[in-house]
């Protein structure tokens, strides 16, 4: 059973929300953050991202960073910049994208739930990221950014939804990559009760994005328990802030590879080798999409081709094997290119599917490439079946959009 509970956002009043909230931490460098924030002192980036607040060059995992977040912090909420909620509530947090929207209720999930399963998930985490999310947990006392969770589908919950948002949200704006953006409180006692007592029916949560925020949340809350001779379990860091969907409403966005050279192969003999496990079909200089799971879109040398896989080169009953990924990675990356790790080869690169695949286009034309692969992209049904079989999807495997917003409300510790 998902615990989850109410709490006391802290968040910006409705006139600086806009100034305030921005893009999540870990989707932009710090040269992009401090262009972004350049003349917004109310700017979020000034606590996910205190290296701004120094010459440029300064090392982000630096003590006096962290100090400066939480200096910054402290002063965002003394000059009224976040406010905190007199009650505890729960959120509808909702996301607009190409004209499809996406509803999620902004909760606190519980720390054990994650220490023994009960939030599942589907990637592995690296321990330094998982180190600097944790200071960075630690020393401010609080979650400043939400994770993103999926949950099976509830029609009672989307009951519930669906007659909040028929009220005046609290936030409505689009960001500047054209994202909307809309916000509700939800502080009625009754509907309050109501949604704590069906997420406790929900057997699991998943993790969509935000592994490392996940991780080093519920890190901090378990020293936390350990470090208080009093713990009861109930104490306000006994949880972490989440935006929870239903998984019938999110879409993975594909996640493609570009490879700086041929392994010393010329096209011909590249081609020549794919063609051992997959049927080619060369489609021009018009850009072309995969159309199903098992079919790839290749770019090379100014061409467009379609790779089907073979039958017997996949295995639709292993959920690991069954992926786009492993086949590519297994018949294509490993076998012909001898790219063994994909964390760690730097002839590797991967991009987003909201970039399109024009910009893989542009990686090889550019001559910085020698060939692009474009992917199916991962289905939530897929997600589910691994994190449920206790597997791990090979590393970039989801791109999830839109991403969430940040700074539109904060879970503090205590």
């Amino acid at each position: 059973m998902a615990r989850i509970k109410p709490f006391k956002g802290i968040r910006p009043p409705e006139k600086y929300v806009t100034e305030v909230a921005s893009r999540p931490y870990d989707v932009l460098s710090s040269t992009e953050a401090r262009a972004e924030a350049k003349g917004n002192e109310k700017s979020l980036y000034h606590i996910i991202k205190p290296e701004i607040d120094f010459p440029e060059g300064k090392d982000e995992h630096a003590p006096e960073v962290y100090d400066k977040a939480v200096e910054n912090f402290k002063q965002f909420k003394e000059k009224g910049w976040l406010l905190q909620d007199e009650k505890e509530n729960y959120y509808v947090y909702a996301q607009t994208m190409n004209g499809r929207t996406q509803y999620g209720l902004v909760v606190c999930s519980y720390v054990d739930d994650y220490l023994s399963g009960l939030i599942k998930k589907h990637e592995l985490t690296r321990k330094d990221k998982e180190e600097d999310r944790m200071k960075h947990v630690r020393i401010n006392n609080a979650n400043i950014e939400p994770v993103f969770f999926a949950y099976p589908d509830n029609p009672s919950l989307d009951a519930i939804v669906a007659d909040t948002i028929k009220q005046t949200p609290e936030y409505d704006f689009v960001s500047a990559d054209g994202i909307g953006h809309h916000f509700w409180v939800i502080s009625d006692d009754p509907t309050i009760r109501k949604i704590t007592g069906l997420f406790a029916e929900i057997p699991y949560l998943y993790i969509a994005d935000g592994h490392h925020r996940s991780a080093a949340a519920a890190l901090v809350g378990a020293e936390k328990a350990k470090q208080n001779p009093h713990h009861t379990g109930k104490e306000e860091y006994n949880y972490f802030m989440a935006v929870c969907f239903p998984a019938n409403q999110l879409k993975i966005m594909d996640y493609n590879r570009v490879v700086k050279d041929l392994n010393g192969l010329t096209p011909t003999e590249f081609l020549a080798k794919l063609s051992h496990d997959f049927l080619i079909t060369e489609k021009g200089k018009t850009i072309y999409h995969p159309q199903k799971l098992h079919n790839f879109s290749l770019y090379l040398e100014g061409n467009w081709y379609s790779l089907e896989a073979k039958t017997g080169t996949y295995d639709d009953n292993d959920p690991i094997g069954v992926l786009d990924v492993t086949v590519s990675s297994d018949l294509i990356l490993d076998k012909i290119l001898g790219i063994k790790d994909l964390r760690t080869d730097k002839r590797i690169d991967f991009v987003g599917g909201l970039r399109g695949l024009e910009e893989l286009k542009r990686r090889v034309d550019s001559g910085e490439m020698a060939v692009a692969l474009a992917l199916y992209p991962v289905s939530m049904k897929q997600l589910i079946d691994i994190a449920d079989t206790g597997n791990i999807m090979p590393p970039k495997t989801t791109w999830f959009e839109p991403k969430l917003r940040s700074g539109l409300v904060i879970h503090e510790l205590s």
